[in-house]
């Protein structure tokens, strides 16, 4: 059996879809166990339980602080060891991300793995590009970005999802690899042209204040504010073959997702939050 945790979440529950969509059956699981998905609570190892789990997708529970994240991944790895799971297919953080607030945890669960008798794949994710896009923000008719000139090599959290599908469908044709799924770069530029509308730029100590007063959690806005910086500094847009190896195909157009995602926040929503943070930062 094939067990996605996280399914109630963006990523989780899109990687079921795709599995799906490719005749391919699994379930999913989440913290309280809504629906039809079974129960795993991360943060209470005793509620872990995998002893019929062939493949376990295991979604980084990254909406935390880092060593709240490592106890977190520590124990379902813990677990899968105990209960003989055959393969973990590990959604993490892409190359070029280890400088950036969330990456400790990931490059943790990464040797954790390494250093198991487990069977594993790590996929090493891009930031969505609708993550960028929702990462922009509007005053009036007006787009604003602290990402100066940089590019994100973005994802598509489709095609993301497609990819975990793929190698949990035949994870034996992927034991032991590390993919870096990552696309081409996109810029702000490049979302406000495609959106017909003026940019304006705010500087990194401007974003800083707005995510100071936007009641996020304490760690947010740090985190927040090493992608901003990341992008901005030319450290994020490295591209790579491997989401189009994977994939078999051409990978999404990120520019047109980020964009569609920057024009529905409008002028009336408050400043970004980590809603998807904690997918990759890969949910």
């Amino acid at each position: 059996m094939i067990l996605v945790t996280g399914s109630s979440g963006h990523l989780g529950s899109a990687i079921l879809s795709a599995l799906s969509h490719r005749g391919v059956l699994a379930t999913g699981s989440s913290r309280g166990g809504e629906g039809s998905t079974r129960r795993l609570d991360f943060d209470d190892p005793e509620t872990i339980s995998l002893v019929d789990v062939d493949t376990l997708v295991l979604v980084s529970a990254g909406e935390a602080e880092d060593d709240v994240v490592i106890a977190r991944h520590d124990a379902v790895l813990t677990a899968a060891e105990r209960d003989g799971v055959e393969h973990v297919v590990y959604t993490s953080l892409t190359s070029a991300g280890d400088h950036l607030g969330f990456a400790l945890a990931h490059r943790w669960t990464e040797r954790r793995l390494r250093r198991s008798a487990l069977s594993w794949t790590i996929l090493r994710n891009g930031l969505y590009a609708e993550l960028f896009g929702s990462l922009l923000d509007w005053s009036g008719p007006r787009l604003t970005s602290a990402f100066g000139g940089g590019g994100l090599a973005a994802v598509s959290r489709g095609d993301l999802a497609e990819a975990a599908a793929i190698v949990a469908e035949a994870p034996r044709a992927h034991r032991g690899r590390t993919y870096d799924l990552v696309g081409p770069p996109i810029t702000a530029k490049q979302v406000a042209e495609l959106l017909n509308v003026p940019l304006d730029e705010v500087t990194l100590d401007e974003r800083r204040s707005t995510l100071e007063r936007a009641g996020l959690k304490p760690f947010q806005p740090a985190m927040l504010m090493s992608i901003y910086s990341g992008v901005r500094h030319g450290f994020l847009d490295t591209t790579g073959p491997d989401l189009t190896r994977v994939l078999g195909r051409e990978p999404s157009d990120t520019l047109a997702i980020a964009a569609a995602a920057a024009r529905a926040l409008g002028d009336a929503v408050p400043p970004p939050s980590t809603t998807d943070i904690r997918e990759p930062l890969a949910t």
